[in-house]
């Protein structure tokens, strides 16, 4: 989608504040209202996914990542919660060292470091960069130096692993539970200074959105951008920084106790280290790219984003790799193969279909997509101010397979990491389940809310676009 300004000043003077709110309570954002299945929905997320995220930890550091061995014992009395809880390893002052020794590196590393990399690499786009325009109307500037992070944080960690030898490769494995109370304590505090921030200091009062209900507002998020200062902006820094940026040194520690315990790392370790790896080397590649998203373009920042970025996330993305700790599989090598390129596929179809949307807002349509120009749906919507903007939603190349192609190839790529794992457990599979339930859902959100945002116009698209993921099923 490419919008631009609509330099028509009489129609934002005719316009006044309140009532462009209440036309924007319909057309874009979050809810302002919450149902009783959203609540109920919320409530369990708040209850139950700390307990999910312990459950799949606590399989693998007792039951050798079984899913069901905890409930059997507890169903059958051989043991108690008590007894499991007791074998879990506590807190150290180790680890809360490792885990504010990280953070701080990375947050000096987002706020004052600025980006070098864009001047020597083609292609690539970092600095300062312009993010979409807000609920408010109001564009907000990054600095886009996520890829140098990454690049810097694996130096070092190599340059560590094989000269310096200040710590043991295997330090993230070997801390991991305790970790996970420090990410705990990091979500909840982030989380919760959010929305007392939003409530009382907020950075934009006309880009926060208040349902009336704590549970609700807590878990979505009240601000749009929450920032400290004129940079540090919450979303952009705990989505990128410090869990993705850990994804795949989390991955590096775990093949280094594959190594350390069986003297070999393998195939399924290093396909698991190269596709994710992949991923997350795209993710900071097209950081500039990411400002467009529905992370950064929709959700507002509260529990869902800052205790996810920073728990969630690390710890179940990354599920294959410690499986393979308890289980090393070493696959045949149709089988490597076979998932390589289920996985190359997947990554190409994702980042094709990504850029075809990218190349065609850029260039305002004025491109050519397999060799034609793109056919597109010109749309409008309005901002809190009363500006008022056009899109154009593309209909050409594989946004004409389906309107979510993009989460199809990522699908792809998911599912490719966990048949990396063979076929014991289910619990490296939990990241398939997963993503297809995230993804579907945000499938259905993300209609919804363009569906209030351009009215008539998104009918229109939907019906020269039918399918959602899968061309011909869905």
């Amino acid at each position: 989608m490419t919008a631009h300004k609509e330099k028509k000043s009489e129609e934002r003077n005719h316009k006044n504040i309140q009532n462009d709110t209440q036309a924007s309570q319909v057309q874009w954002g979050r809810a302002w209202e919450v149902d009783w299945f959203s609540l109920a929905s919320i409530l369990f997320l708040l209850m139950f996914a700390p307990l999910i995220v312990y459950y799949f930890i606590m399989s693998c550091d007792q039951y050798q990542c079984s899913l069901t061995d905890p409930l059997i014992d507890l169903l059958m009395g051989k043991k108690h919660l008590s007894d499991i809880w007791n074998k879990t390893p506590t807190l150290t002052y180790t680890a809360a060292g490792i885990y504010i020794i990280w953070v701080a590196f990375q947050v000096i590393l987002y706020m004052f470091v600025p980006d070098f990399c864009h001047k020597f690499l083609p292609g690539y786009v970092g600095g300062v960069q312009e993010g979409a325009v807000t609920p408010a109307g109001v564009v907000n500037k990054y600095e886009i130096n996520g890829l140098q992070a990454w690049i810097i944080t694996h130096v070092l960690w190599f340059a560590n692993a094989y000269y310096f030898h200040w710590f043991s490769p295997t330090i993230i494995f070997d801390n991991w539970i305790p970790l996970l109370w420090c990410a705990n304590i990091l979500g909840y505090v982030v989380s919760t200074f959010a929305m007392i921030k939003g409530y009382f200091f907020p950075t934009n009062a006309k880009d926060c959105k208040f349902t009336g209900n704590f549970f609700y507002d807590y878990m979505m998020g009240i601000e749009f951008n929450p920032r400290i200062g004129k940079w540090f902006d919450f979303k952009l820094f705990f989505n990128g920084r410090p869990g993705i940026v850990a994804w795949t040194l989390i991955n590096l520690s775990y093949a280094a106790k594959q190594q350390e315990l069986y003297g070999q790392v393998t195939n399924s370790m290093i396909l698991v280290n190269v596709l994710q790896g992949i991923y997350v080397l795209d993710f900071f590649w097209n950081e500039a790219w990411y400002l467009k998203t529905i992370d950064i373009c929709h959700d507002h920042f509260g529990w869902y984003l800052g205790w996810g970025d920073c728990v969630w996330l690390p710890y179940l993305y990354t599920l294959q790799g410690l499986y393979l700790v308890y289980h090393p599989v070493q696959l045949s090598t149709a089988s490597a193969i076979g998932v390589l390129m289920l996985g190359l596929i997947g990554y190409y179809i994702f980042r094709m279909t990504n850029h075809q949307k990218d190349l065609f807002r850029r260039t305002n349509g004025n491109c050519r997509i397999w060799g034609k120009k793109p056919e597109y749906i010109e749309c409008s919507y309005m901002s809190v101010d009363g500006t008022k903007y056009y899109s154009k939603l593309m209909t050409s190349g594989f946004w004409g397979w389906a309107r979510h192609f993009n989460y199809t190839g990522d699908l792809m790529g998911s599912l490719a990491y966990c048949l990396a794992c063979g076929f014991e457990h289910i619990l490296p599979y939990f990241y398939i389940i997963y993503m297809t339930i995230l993804l579907t859902h945000r499938c259905i959100r993300d209609e919804h809310r363009c569906f209030s945002k351009y009215g008539k116009d998104w009918k229109l698209y939907t019906a020269a676009v039918p399918y959602r993921l899968i061309p011909g099923v869905f």
